[in-house]
């Protein structure tokens, strides 16, 4: 699959690159790429929720009321989760939410949701770009002339950018990042994702062994 590159400005450079199948068509794997987005929603839960239960409360031991004549039910402790302030019954603990997948399954996943996109023609290819200083109005006005203003978009780079970077961090609608970081979920979640020429060889070379 051919696809023109682009300039900054919007604007075709004259240059086509082609788009490995084995990365971008092949038939997608619906779910591997559930598997795929769920271990990387998973991994992202601290899992450092805790609620104390009665031994953990701080409070009185002794006996609140007499055990036998009252009419009401035995009450041996201030702490029991019945009165108010007292501890929860089976409250949350702390839990490792890590899950773990195949190599294989990780790469079928990428390599699927790459050619969702590319189905979609949500795909772009754009020349290898660079800042003389971090700018977040700089990269408002690369997005304003690919016409991804208004959309979700994920940038993949070759090699890891601090100016590009820091020029995205206050857009909440994009993401910068390296092609090393490439993940199933970052692809999916964007509607459109650009691709700068340096980053094809890293990706397909990643996703062809």
């Amino acid at each position: 699959m051919e696809v023109a590159v682009l300039d900054i400005n919007g604007k075709e450079t004259g240059r086509k690159v082609s788009l490995s199948d084995a990365v971008y068509g092949i038939e997608p794997n619906n779910h591997a790429v559930y598997l795929d987005v769920k271990r990387y929603l998973a991994n992202k839960r601290q899992g450092t929720h805790k609620a104390k239960e009665r031994g953990e409360i701080a409070g009185s031991t002794r006996k609140i009321k007499k055990q036998k004549g009252t009419g009401t039910a035995r009450a041996g402790s201030i702490k029991s989760p019945v009165f108010v302030g007292g501890g929860r019954i089976f409250g949350p603990r702390p839990k490792d939410y890590t899950q773990k997948l195949n190599k294989g399954v990780k790469r079928l996943a990428r390599k699927s949701a790459l050619s969702i996109k590319a189905k979609e023609g949500a795909i772009v290819v754009l020349e290898g770009f660079n800042f003389d200083a971090p700018k977040t109005k700089d990269f408002t006005s690369v997005l304003k002339a690919l016409g991804l203003e208004n959309k979700k978009t994920l940038f993949v780079l070759g090699e890891p950018n601090k100016n590009v970077y820091l020029s995205s961090r206050n857009l909440k609608a994009s993401e910068v990042i390296s092609a090393s970081e490439l993940n199933t979920y970052k692809v999916i979640n964007a509607n459109s994702v650009v691709l700068l020429e340096g980053a094809l060889e890293g990706i397909e070379s990643n996703l062809s062994k």
